[in-house]
């Protein structure tokens, strides 16, 4: 029952906002709902982690053969406690953020993290293609009506674009379930079946464009930094700390494991795409102005190199993406908190406009330094370890361009380095100006906020093998699954 409650509580919730009038009342049962699904999902870890617990089964839509299945498998609990973790920094890190029809806003954040938890719950297919729309519907209605100034037209695109590729995987999805012996839409199905080569392949695109167009990967990104810079920043954290982990499943429950020779055939493509995505991301976030665009432009970075660490298709690089999926959403959801309170305090998010703030505002510097650093994967943050077995995994590709994919991959950290670096510079030392000259330092919310994240940061980057723990199952026995040879001799 863990793995309905995480669903149900939010959902519920979410539609009781809506009638809730008084703003106070409207932010304290929200955060109210979002720890309580924080205790859940602690709870499907610790207490009640006995299997029974983490799944949960109802016929659904049993002339289609599709029911209402789902499981807290290795990577569901990663990405479901990632989810439940981040809603109470996000709510609490932009406590002071007054909304229009804050109802509203509320029940509909609350709604998307329904359809979180769904996506990263559902063992059919038909059901995962049905949260996978539930998620998006409430972002498109925070993007239009809390966005800036250019909402409507950026928005637009948002969702054509992944609509688009969610009609691409749901033709793939159909196709499938009329290839199972009981036209089934069941994930284990879908992992019996045996396709040829060249059917594999087709479908391959289908998938891998749904999926890619999420996380974005190169070149199907162009949504991405003007969705960030123009939705509400609450929404932004959401959007970039979390929804893009719907790319990174869907490769990993759903892509891989039911298209294997075709991920192996397609492999040296996709990488090179990520490689180049890594590479052109982060040059362009070089020539940011923009503190928003600048973060956007990261994440593209290390998306990138998590889509090439899947495709080396080994343990190592399974296990690497896990880690740091759940790092890049932490890391990124404090960067966006600070971007959130120079934006709210200063009126502007211009790198070239502001400067001196470490001398103002101490607090938010070292919060701002050490986010940052860990960002870039810093040794004894959380992100080194994430990214030292992505990089041996890359090593160990089964690619015959393993070392100019690791190379070229290795150069995205340098310039990180560089644009992170120089945007620290800019921002908080140097010389006050007439923006800054007034600038207070950080509020008792914020401070615990941040203080939540840096204490995940040096706690994960001290002891990774505690998430290590959680996901080698799933890594063991997908590296298995997608193994060519092992295929082969089955047959």
């Amino acid at each position: 029952m863990i793995a309905f409650f995480l669903i149900f509580l939010p959902l519920l919730t979410g539609l009781l906002t809506f009638f809730i009038k008084e703003e106070k009342l409207i932010k304290g049962f929200a955060f109210m709902s979002v720890l309580a699904t924080l205790a859940v999902s602690v709870l499907g870890l610790t207490l009640f982690k006995a299997e029974e617990n983490l799944q949960f089964t109802a016929q659904w839509m049993q002339p289609l053969g599709s029911s209402f299945s789902l499981k807290l498998d290795g990577m569901g609990q990663l990405l479901c406690l990632l989810t439940a973790i981040s809603y109470p920094l996000v709510f609490l890190g932009s406590w002071n953020s007054t909304y229009k029809k804050p109802n509203n806003f509320f029940a509909l954040m609350l709604l998307a993290q329904a359809g979180l938890m769904g996506v990263f719950l559902a063992m059919d297919a038909l059901l995962f293609y049905f949260f996978w729309e539930l998620a998006l519907i409430p972002m498109y209605f925070l993007c239009s009506q809390w966005g800036g100034e250019r909402r409507i037209q950026v928005t637009f695109k948002f969702f054509i674009c992944t609509f688009v590729g969610s009609v691409l995987m749901l033709i793939g999805i159909l196709y499938l379930q009329s290839k199972t012996p009981d036209h089934s839409f069941s994930l284990r199905a879908f992992y019996n079946l045996e396709l040829t080569t060249k059917t594999q392949s087709w479908l391959f695109w289908l998938f891998f464009l749904a999926f890619a167009i999420k996380m974005p990967v190169f070149p199907f990104h162009t949504w991405q930094p003007d969705t960030y810079e123009q939705a509400p920043t609450a929404t932004t954290m959401i959007l970039s700390g979390v929804m893009v982990k719907m790319g990174l499943l869907g490769l990993l429950r759903w892509l891989l494991p039911v298209l294997p020779i075709a991920s192996y055939v397609w492999g040296d493509v996709v990488m090179s795409l990520s490689i180049i995505g890594i590479i052109y991301a982060s040059l362009i976030a070089i020539r940011q102005d923009d503190i928003k665009r600048l973060v956007a432009y990261s994440s593209i970075a290390h998306i990138g190199l998590m889509c090439a660490a899947i495709f080396a298709e080994n343990k190592s690089g399974m296990q690497g993406v896990l880690l740091q999926m759940f790092n890049h959403g932490i890391n990124i959801i404090g960067l966006w908190i600070i971007v959130e309170i120079i934006e709210r305090r200063f009126g502007t998010r211009k790198i070239s406009e502001l400067g001196g703030l470490a001398q103002k505002a101490p607090a938010m510097a070292i919060f701002f330094v050490i986010i940052a650093l860990a960002n870039i994967a810093l040794p004894l943050t959380n992100a080194f370890a994430g990214e030292f077995l992505m990089f041996n995994g890359l090593l160990n590709a089964k690619s015959n361009y393993y070392l100019w994919f690791t190379v070229f991959a290795g150069l995205g950290i340098i310039l990180a380095a560089v644009y992170t670096l120089n945007m620290i510079r800019k921002v908080f030392y140097g010389e006050v100006n007439t923006i800054t000259a007034a600038a207070t330092d950080l509020k008792l919310n914020e401070k615990l906020a941040l203080g939540i994240i840096v204490v995940l940061i040096f706690w994960i980057g001290v002891y990774p093998q505690a998430i290590l723990d959680v996901t080698d199952n799933f890594s063991q026995t997908l590296t298995d699954r997608v193994d060519i040879s092992h295929l082969f001799r089955k047959k």
